[in-house]
């Protein structure tokens, strides 16, 4: 009887460690992979989507800012519908009105070929709901990288 005082207790604590792991939620990374410039001037983004976590999240919107070279930024913002898989990545595509000096910044190193390229920096933060939540919540993101001309495909920069 006294042992069963004991082993009852501990086989209880033990059983309810075994419930499910909570998988690990990190951050995403968003960075430009395409821009390609329109006939009336807007650039069509493709923003790729990265998740770093080891649990699938669902994505729902972006509001951020893009700022070329260190030209005044201008305002990212997109609703949609992304269920990214863990450590997976996916892309949206979204419109944005640069600046008369970021047209001009881009025009600068398209005259240069792929010898040219810019620097660009996006920053602010998605919503996400991780597989393992009830309730979405926000991220935030911020990354630096570089954009060039594709050879051969006018107006597209990579």
């Amino acid at each position: 009887m006294r042992l069963l005082r004991w082993i009852i207790p501990v086989l209880l604590l033990g059983l309810a460690a075994c419930g499910p792991a909570k998988k690990s939620v990190y951050p995403p990374t968003l960075s430009i992979q395409q821009l390609v410039v329109l006939p009336d001037g807007q650039w069509r983004l493709t923003v790729r989507i990265q998740n770093n976590s080891y649990a699938g999240m669902d994505f729902t919107s972006l509001d951020g800012q893009l700022q070329v070279a260190e030209l005044v930024p201008v305002r990212l913002h997109a609703s949609f519908e992304r269920d990214i898989p863990e450590l997976a990545g996916d892309v949206i595509q979204l419109n944005v009105l640069p600046t008369a000096a970021m047209s001009q910044a881009l025009q600068a190193i398209a005259a240069r070929g792929s010898a040219g390229a810019l620097a660009y920096r996006i920053s602010g933060s998605t919503s996400a709901k991780p597989e393992q939540e009830a309730k979405p919540r926000s991220f935030d993101f911020n990354g630096n990288d570089w954009i060039s001309p594709v050879p051969g495909i006018p107006d597209t920069y990579r």
